[in-house]
């Protein structure tokens, strides 16, 4: 089985050729970042512009790349949410035009379940496992019980953790996007202990009993730091040590809330499954000091940790066109008058105002 996936649901405009082998025959992802680097994060017009110029040229490299033609295709996928709608459409729109044409199924895909199999694709991760999406838009905890049915165990009350990262990294003069800027950045801090005593950083929600995570109070005490910083051009060593500290903290807010949702699997899903998993997923999962204190966590708590290699983690298409795949082989497929989503939830039963105790 061949299955064309493609990804447009932000600033990426992506498409993969995936087969049921686990076999990722292209994957083709054309970045947006300059078009949207002078504004300091996302701007839904342009990146809709951007979608609607190259998506022809992106799934034809896709193509291309596999060395196949259209006609070996035997379904196409495509993210149809959550995200940004004008983007998604266009997306949506190409997958339902060749699955129109070619007489193959089309399968609508929620972008966050895209993230949540690609352990699937490149481990063959069994359910069911829990996950932590972390990402620009998306921070929640989940367990993958089975295709299609996801239990979410937390989320964030404001801002998503990649969010944080930018805005923070935006407010100390680095430029877009945030998180890879900050990681680099921090490893120039030459006194570790120094730069956590000199910029001390709240842990919103350590402590509580819940698995969800609050961002924002992070991001005002960085712009608090910033403020009381000399006038005039940031010094950079000041930089690196208000990054180290930062990209520290937030590690640990993760890992302390993860710690209450793998209390939470292992009591309710360790008998159903012989080697209980803690998969990291979305683009802030690249973050070695992140997934370094996730790691330490799982271990200590006999679990295994897996996370999708770097050209995995963010936006592309391989993970559409797999979750695709999951799909077709379960006799599932969509129709014509599939709707896009701006807003799609993974667990329609999880409460829309998520417990702040």
């Amino acid at each position: 089985m061949i299955v064309l996936g493609i990804e447009t649901s932000c600033d990426e405009t992506a498409a993969a050729i995936v087969t049921d082998n686990r076999e990722i025959r292209s994957n083709v992802v054309l970045s947006q970042l300059e078009e949207h680097a002078v504004y300091g994060g996302v701007v839904p017009e342009i990146a809709a512009r951007a979608h609607i110029d190259h998506i022809d040229k992106v799934i034809k490299a896709a193509i291309d790349d596999a060395r196949i033609s259209f006609d070996d295709l035997n379904g196409v996928a495509a993210t149809c949410g959550p995200g940004l709608i004008g983007g998604v459409m266009i997306g949506m729109m190409s997958a339902k035009a060749i699955s129109s044409v070619l007489n193959i199924p089309f399968i609508g895909v929620n972008h966050l379940e895209g993230h949540l199999l690609t352990a699937r694709l490149t481990d063959n991760i069994t359910f069911p496992y829990l996950v932590l999406l972390i990402s620009g838009g998306h921070t929640q905890i989940l367990v993958a019980e089975s295709l299609g049915k996801y239990k979410r165990l937390g989320t964030t009350l404001d801002d998503a953790a990649g969010e944080c990262f930018d805005k923070s990294a935006k407010m100390m003069g680095l430029p877009y996007p945030g998180g890879p800027n900050i990681e680099k950045i921090a490893k120039e801090c030459n006194k570790p202990d120094h730069a956590i005593k000199r910029f001390p950083l709240p842990s919103p929600m350590k402590g509580r009993k819940n698995c969800n995570f609050s961002f924002s109070g992070l991001k005002t005490a960085v712009r608090i730091h910033v403020d009381k910083l000399p006038d005039g051009d940031l010094n950079r060593n000041d930089i690196a040590d208000l990054s180290y500290a930062f990209q520290l903290k937030t590690a640990e807010i993760l890992a302390d809330r993860c710690k209450n949702a793998i209390k939470l699997f292992l009591d309710n899903y360790g008998n159903h499954t012989n080697s209980p998993t803690l998969v990291i997923c979305g683009g802030v999962s690249a973050n070695k000091t992140i997934f370094k204190k996730l790691e330490d966590l799982a271990l200590n708590n006999k679990m295994q940790i897996c996370a999708p290699p770097l050209y995995l983690s963010g936006d592309n298409g391989a993970m559409i066109a797999w979750a695709g795949i999951e799909r077709l082989k379960s006799g599932q497929k969509d129709s014509m008058d599939f709707k896009a989503r701006p807003r799609w939830s993974l667990d329609p039963k999880a409460p829309s105002k998520p417990m702040q105790t």
